[in-house]
């Protein structure tokens, strides 16, 4: 749905999906639960003093090791970095509720998402339709999902390694 946004807004039409136009409050039910749960508790567990000690290497590399760990808890993975020593309780506990919320929020946020096209009434298919069986949604849907992950995610977790060649 963000690459459809996207894509109408590039091309100077409302965005439309399956009849339906798309509006900045979907935008913000389809893009901000997994940004959201990961950067506020890698955020939170940075602040916190105590919590830093969990990291084997601190600066830079603890942050990507920390990074990762909620990155990948939020995707209901569950691994880290090999000097990142998250078994302590507040680490458990906020790495369980990354998981919770990476694996509840995305279904409440779709059925809301559900909720509001079935509130509004079908439109008509017109040119500004974007076609989804065609092949520019498919490369507007991956050149859409590699630009915003990589604008998320990739430069906190080059800021690690990087940091480490350069010191």
């Amino acid at each position: 749905m963000l690459a459809v946004f996207l894509g109408g807004l590039m091309v100077g039409t409302t965005p439309e999906y399956l009849k339906q136009r798309l509006r900045a409050r979907h935008m913000k039910l389809v893009s901000l639960v997994l940004p959201v749960t990961i950067l506020v508790g890698c955020g939170v567990a940075i602040a916190l003093p105590g919590e830093v000690q969990s990291m084997l290497n601190g600066g830079s590399h603890g942050l990507s090791e920390v990074l990762y760990a909620f990155t990948s808890s939020a995707a209901n993975n569950g691994s880290a970095f090999a000097g990142f020593s998250g078994n302590t309780t507040w680490y458990n506990v906020a790495l369980a509720v990354a998981m919770a919320a990476g694996r509840f929020l995305p279904i409440i946020l779709v059925l809301a998402l559900a909720g509001t096209f079935a509130a509004q009434r079908p439109g008509v298919i017109t040119v500004g339709t974007l076609p989804t069986h065609r092949p520019t949604f498919i490369f507007l849907i991956v050149g859409v999902t590699v630009v915003m992950v990589g604008l998320e995610y990739l430069p906190a977790l080059a800021l690690g390694p990087l940091a480490d060649a350069l010191g």
